[in-house]
C-alpha cells in the first residue's frame, strides 16, 4: 500500500456506560495535524475481511492529534481493533 491509503482502527467510539460499534476512531500515520486531518472528512474507509468488507464514512475530527471517527455500515468486530483500513473515494 501506498503512503496514506491505510490507517489503523484505535478503538471504538465509547460513552461512559455505552460502546458504539458502529463508529470507530482510525489513526492514519502521516497524519498529525488537524488541518491534515480536514481533508478526510466525507471520505469512505474499507475494512476488509476475509467474509466480506465492512464499508464506512469519516464523519468527524476526533481530537486535536489527528484522528479521525469513522461511522460503519454494519458494526465491526473486536478483531477489527488495531487493524488496518484501505482510503478510498
Amino acid at each position: 500500500m501506498t503512503q496514506g491509503t491505510s490507517g489503523r482502527i484505535v478503538n471504538y467510539r465509547l460513552g461512559t456506560k455505552t460502546r458504539k460499534s458502529k463508529e470507530c476512531i482510525i489513526q492514519f500515520a502521516y497524519v498529525k495535524s488537524v488541518s491534515e486531518v480536514a481533508r478526510l472528512i466525507g471520505r469512505k474507509v474499507v475494512w476488509p475481511n476475509q467474509k466480506s468488507k465492512a464499508v464506512g464514512k469519516i464523519v468527524a475530527l476526533h481530537g486535536k492529534k489527528g484522528l479521525v471517527r469513522a461511522r460503519f455500515r454494519k458494526g465491526v468486530p473486536g478483531q477489527a481493533l488495531s487493524s488496518l483500513v484501505d482510503l478510498t473515494g
